[in-house]
């Protein structure tokens, strides 16, 4: 297990981070388990490349020309 650190965020925050642990069905044991796993989720979203479908590829080029790119 890796070494834990304190981060401080607003009350207001960790209330509703907290009623949204409470409402979770004991998917998150705590509101630190929870932050955490947002956090890895929004990090690791920033570094994998998104792959689309040939679909949603067809759509963008879609919207691109109508909007004068393509």
């Amino acid at each position: 297990m890796s070494e834990k650190v304190s981060v401080k965020i607003p009350k207001d925050l960790y209330e509703k981070a907290k009623k949204f642990v409470e409402e979770s069905g004991g998917e998150f044991k705590s509101v630190d388990e929870f932050v955490e796993f947002v956090l890895k989720e929004v990090l690791e979203e920033e570094t994998e490349e998104r792959v689309y479908t040939p679909e949603e590829e067809e759509e963008i080029k879609r919207r691109l020309r109508a909007l004068g790119y393509l």
